[in-house]
């Protein structure tokens, strides 16, 4: 439990796109979820009103990117303008996956960035502050004039390859972009690792490995990268290490988005032992087999009771991140 001492009171609210995720953080702060009510009608618009005084509270909602991503985000962005217009101190957007977090360049004509987007959309209805989780790349907290509090979950998934044997083992970058990150995680854990030479050529979840830099022969590999969602490029980077020579071959990621049919295909896949993610996309029925789900509700309640407090983040990012002993 932690504990929050800040001037104010706190009030914490969840929408409805993981409720499982907001109960757990709730409890860990020992505090209710806040009353509200969401109702969708037959024609597709949301109806959302706040049940309970707000007045100069410190307010945080609970609202990570499940699917449908655009439904959760437009109940997210009403939640914040009904706040806004019943006067609380603060109000933060609690978003462990942030929404439209792959589109955060302009990579080719006439495109949209829509990290920015949503950044912009946040500010205009009166978000005061942001946080969320491991982002796909850390410049999309320049998208922002608001303070993000950019947490890092990291040690949960080393916490738990730390129960291995890890002395015959490589540390994986899907993608020369993930390189930075994967080194990273290869200096906690004190492995080498090697890099995927993976290009992707249309707009779709597909994408091609053509070539390994670094050697996996004869080693156990986990392959790391901050999100899974079809599947598609993880279980192609088990097979070209399998067919360089590694041996039991793993993923870690933090966003176990898992579209689709990813799980049955992971589950299906001779090439890969396990895939170990967090919670922070709702993932009800996907924990089976191979899928180990880890929670990230303390490293968020943990970051609400430093900024409601008035702390410091610094111990949280030693913890979750510099986390090398």
């Amino acid at each position: 439990m932690h504990t929050l001492t800040g001037r104010g009171s706190v009030k914490l609210f969840a929408g409805n796109s993981h409720p499982s995720l907001a109960s757990e953080i709730a409890e860990i702060l020992d505090l209710p979820l806040a009353k509200r009510e969401i109702v969708e009608f037959s024609n597709g618009n949301i109806f959302i009103k706040i049940n309970e005084t707000v007045r100069d509270h410190d307010v945080f909602v609970i609202q990570t990117a499940n699917d449908p991503v655009n439904n959760n985000l437009m109940e997210l962005l009403f939640m914040i303008d009904t706040l806004r217009y019943s006067s609380p101190a603060r109000i933060t957007a609690v978003m462990p996956y942030f929404p439209y977090v792959r589109s955060d360049k302009k990579d080719q004509p006439r495109t949209s960035i829509g990290a920015r987007l949503v950044a912009n959309l946040l500010e205009t209805v009166g978000a005061d502050r942001v946080i969320t989780l491991n982002l796909h790349s850390w410049q999309i907290q320049g998208f922002f004039r608001i303070p993000v509090d950019h947490v890092l979950a990291d040690s949960i998934i080393i916490d738990h390859l730390r129960t291995r044997d890890l002395s015959n083992t490589v540390a994986v970058a899907p993608d020369a972009g993930g390189a930075k990150r994967v080194e990273k995680y290869a200096h906690m854990l004190h492995l080498p690792f090697v890099i995927m030479d993976k290009r992707r050529a249309a707009n779709d979840d597909k994408s091609h490995i053509q070539n390994i830099i670094g050697d996996a022969r004869g080693k156990d590999a986990i392959i790391f990268d901050d999100e899974i969602s079809t599947g598609g490029s993880v279980l192609g980077t088990a097979r070209m290490l399998k067919a360089h020579g590694a041996e039991k071959i793993s993923a870690a990621v933090v966003h176990g988005v898992l579209c689709g049919d990813a799980v049955t295909r992971i589950n299906s896949c001779p090439d890969i032992s396990e895939v170990v993610c967090t919670n922070s996309v709702a993932t009800p029925d996907k924990a089976s087999g191979k899928v180990k789900i880890h929670s990230c509700a303390g490293v968020l309640a943990k970051a609400i009771q430093h900024i409601h407090n008035g702390d410091a983040l610094t111990p949280i990012y030693e913890e979750y991140y510099y986390h090398t002993t």
